[in-house]
């Protein structure tokens, strides 16, 4: 299924009840986020909300993807199941035996369809510069600032357009850009991007850099645009796959790149890599923490055109869940078949958990037949793409395991022995991973949760027994360094405790691990987690979002062998906040996103006008304990 823009897709959402529209007036300044904030963090993702008097012309779509249900209208299909399984097909069928005519004439429908899914140019000016502005102007469209924090307005949705100064290839990536005057924004591409790499050739070359973003259109282009798709696929061919229909392309006015006839607005423009940089951020990001100022290139905005009746895409993004968790389900959906196939035949399911933002925590599993092959996966995928900005990887072969997350939980803390199945690598990390001792560069953590083979055994048995949780209370509530804590794992079977600290002058981690490695009642423990007592330590999510995004995993996972004869290895993982003082840590540590009291007062207030149902309370209430200081940077 294709749409002929935003209002297309718009009028299905509707006709299937998933479309609030909000007439009352709304500020694009922090209002917006803190009710969609509410919205996306309620069951199911709530609805996806159309803004339609924020103080411009053009209405905002904003959480349009936030839900299983609307992800999947977006792409098209009944489920991203449905989706992963015809590109499965599709990859069998290429890279099946050809070793005669006859197969090869098989092939000739397949191509045919295939070809039916590359981008076409069309000549002509197209629906998306049906409107020409006189004079750039990014002030007329309803470009949000979404936090407290944040450097400025910042575009969310863009599909950035580059091409490769020497091959011609075109690319189409999503790189935030805050917005820094009418007619200038940032250009926010890590170094590991496509869009980065381009800039760097323009560069070598002495040439200054086209560069066109796209705004709307069918959402399949978005989507599109933040898949990790190897750099010989096109992005504009994945997504004619994805609506069963080829993408139009139109020239632009003001530069030779090519984008959607059917997009609801067209940035055109240039970046000038011979120019000093600009100073961009903070962003309240999609790990739930402020990334922070940074330099990077100007964008130079010399023409934008739009659709008549355009509508403005936004997201926004923070601590999770967010609209984002539900593209990122696509992702795993889509690209299973794919890496199963080129490189890891044994794979069998994959699961990025939203608390895990992605790269924080990856969740596998394999079909298992031989020794190591659970680190052999791990190595194999850390190798893999984007992959390589994974930061824990969890490797089972237990049948079913996202079905019954208790369940699962409960089995792999039986299965796993610390100082024989987890292991650390280094590489690569995620530009806004804050935790690293170093800039985009720190450890991995692999977990091998697999059922093991006699080779795979350690030399000791392991009891699996459990401490009775009053009694670890009574031990607990006695250690004055212990703020809250949390033994409700325990009595599921899972063996692991939550521990809220607070790392005060005078505070020794060393101090309390020695009392908790020595204290005999919790030598049967083989998890123990340390989080800023601000923390809630009963809301697992919210613990599992803190420890995976703040922990270098060497740095802040130590494992302890047994003590003596009957007990076994275990693990203290530190998931505070890292400061110099407590830590040696120098570099800035971000504070989490959180909206601002005067913006929930608000939004608490207007809440009756919106039509959004039975109040919701402000998610940032719950993390306000975890600020320090009212910057981006944790003071």
């Amino acid at each position: 299924m294709s749409y002929s823009g935003l209002n297309d897709f718009v009028r299905e959402l509707e006709r299937r009840d998933e479309l609030v529209r909000i007439g009352h007036k709304v500020d694009p300044v922090l209002e917006i986020t803190e009710i969609v904030d509410r919205i996306s963090k309620s069951p199911g993702g709530g609805k996806a909300l159309l803004f339609e008097n924020n103080g411009t012309e053009f209405p905002i779509l904003i959480n349009a993807y936030g839900s299983a249900s609307r992800i999947c209208l977006a792409l098209g299909h009944d489920s991203l199941d449905q989706i992963g399984t015809e590109i499965e097909e599709l990859f069998k069928q290429l890279a099946g035996p050809s070793e005669n005519f006859l197969d090869k004439l098989k092939l000739l429908p397949l191509l045919s369809r295939i070809a039916s899914w590359m981008p076409k140019k069309k000549k002509g000016r197209g629906r998306c510069q049906e409107v020409v502005m006189d004079q750039p102007d990014l002030a007329r469209l309803p470009v949000l600032t979404c936090w407290p924090a944040d450097g400025g307005p910042f575009i969310t949705l863009p599909c950035v357009v580059t091409r490769d100064p020497e091959t011609g290839a075109r690319n189409v990536g999503m790189y935030r850009m805050q917005v820094f005057g009418p007619d200038l924004t940032g250009m926010h591409w890590h170094k590991h991007k496509t869009g980065a790499r381009h800039y760097l050739g323009y560069q070598k070359l002495g040439k200054r850099m086209p560069v066109t973003v796209v705004l709307g259109g069918d959402p399949a282009y978005t989507y599109a645009a933040t898949a990790p798709l190897p750099d010989q696929i096109d992005e504009y061919m994945l997504a004619g796959f994805l609506r069963k229909k080829k993408v139009e392309l139109v020239r632009c006015l003001t530069n030779d790149l090519e984008v959607p006839d059917d997009a609801d607005f067209i940035l055109e423009g240039y970046i000038d890599p011979s120019e000093e940089m600009i100073w961009e951020g903070p962003f309240g990001d999609h790990t739930g923490f402020y990334s922070l100022a940074d330099w990077y290139p100007k964008f130079h905005v010399t023409c934008i055109t739009h659709r008549k009746e355009a509508v403005y895409p936004a997201t926004i993004v923070g601590i999770p869940p967010q609209e984002d968790a539900y593209i990122g389900l696509a992702t795993e959906k889509i690209f299973l078949a794919p890496m199963k196939m080129t490189l890891v035949p044994e794979l069998k399911d994959l699961y990025l958990p939203p608390e895990g933002v992605a790269h924080n925590l990856t969740l596998a599993r394999i079909d298992k037949s031989y020794a190591g092959q659970a680190l052999k996966t791990m190595n194999a995928m850390w190798g893999a793409g984007q992959m390589m900005f994974n930061k824990i990887m969890l490797v089972t072969d237990q049948a079913n395991p996202w079905s019954d997350m208790l369940l699962f939980a409960r089995n792999i803390s039986r299965q796993i022995d610390p100082a024989n199945d987890i292991i650390f690598s280094s590489g690569p990390m995620d530009v806004l991973d804050h935790s690293s001792s170093k800039f985009a560069y720190g450890s991995k953590m692999g977990i091998d949760a697999t059922t093991k083979y006699p080779e795979e055994l350690s030399d000791y048995e392991y009891n699996n027994s459990l401490p009775r949780t009053d009694e670890i209370n009574i031990i607990l509530s006695g250690i004055s360094d212990i703020k809250s804590f949390n033994v409700s794992l325990l009595a599921k079977g899972i063996s692991m405790l939550i521990l809220g600290i607070d790392k005060e002058l005078g505070f020794s981690l060393q101090g309390l691990t020695n009392q908790l490695m020595h204290t005999e009642a919790l030598c049967g423990i083989k998890f123990l987690v340390l989080v800023d007592s601000g923390l809630p330590v009963d809301n697992l999510y919210s613990v599992v979002w803190y420890v995976t995004g703040n922990i270098d995993p060497k740095r802040d996972c130590k494992v302890y062998d047994a003590f003596g004869a009957g007990e076994g290895s275990r693990m203290v993982m530190d998931g505070t906040r890292k400061t110099a003082v407590a830590d040696g840590f120098r570099r800035d540590w971000p504070n989490p996103v959180v909206s601002s009291p005067e913006t929930i007062e608000k939004v608490d207030k207007m809440w009756k006008d919106l039509g959004l149902g039975q109040h919701l309370a402000s998610p940032s209430l719950i993390y306000y304990p975890l600020k320090r200081g009212e910057g981006a940077i944790s003071d």
